[in-house]
Parts: structure tokens; C-alpha cells; sequence
């Protein structure tokens, strides 16, 4: 829902509880939307910070004693080009 700034100052309460029950609230000034009041837990999920790619890889289970098996095959050999 839009709210005109004088209107939401006068009707701040019921400003915040539409914030919290059905969401963002944008708060416009001569008709250009200037803020936005939204819930407490909204707000802490869009400013959390985000997982690095780095710490993400961490993150994933530990392998110990990881073994790859290698074929015994010896390499090709490559001819000499012309």
C-alpha cells in the first residue's frame, strides 16, 4: 500500500502494524515514493550477510582420507605433427 507522508506520520501505528501483517509499505512524498517501512524480520533477511562462495564450499561435509583410484594405464603416446 502507498501512504502519503502526512497521512502515515498521523496514522503511524496503524503504518506499522500494515507493515507487519501485509508487507512492505511505501511512504510517498508530492507523489514519489520515498521510503519503504517494512517488518523487523524482513528486514534482518535482506541485510544478513551472505554466505562467500569460499565459505559455502567449507561449508559442505569433510571427506578424510579421501582416495581417487587411478587407472594403471601409462600415458598415450603422441606422434609428431608434420
Amino acid at each position: 500500500m502507498h501512504w502519503q507522508i502526512q497521512e502515515a506520520k498521523q496514522r503511524f501505528s496503524e503504518l506499522v502494524r500494515s507493515a507487519k501483517n501485509d508487507g512492505p509499505q511505501i511512504v510517498t512524498r508530492h507523489g514519489d515514493e520515498e521510503v519503504v517501512v517494512i517488518d523487523i524480520t524482513e528486514y534482518r533477511h535482506l541485510t544478513e550477510p551472505s554466505m562467500t562462495f569460499k565459505d559455502y564450499l567449507l561449508s559442505g561435509p569433510k571427506v578424510d582420507d579421501l582416495e581417487i583410484p587411478r587407472s594403471p594405464d601409462l600415458p598415450r603416446t603422441i606422434e609428431p605433427g608434420p
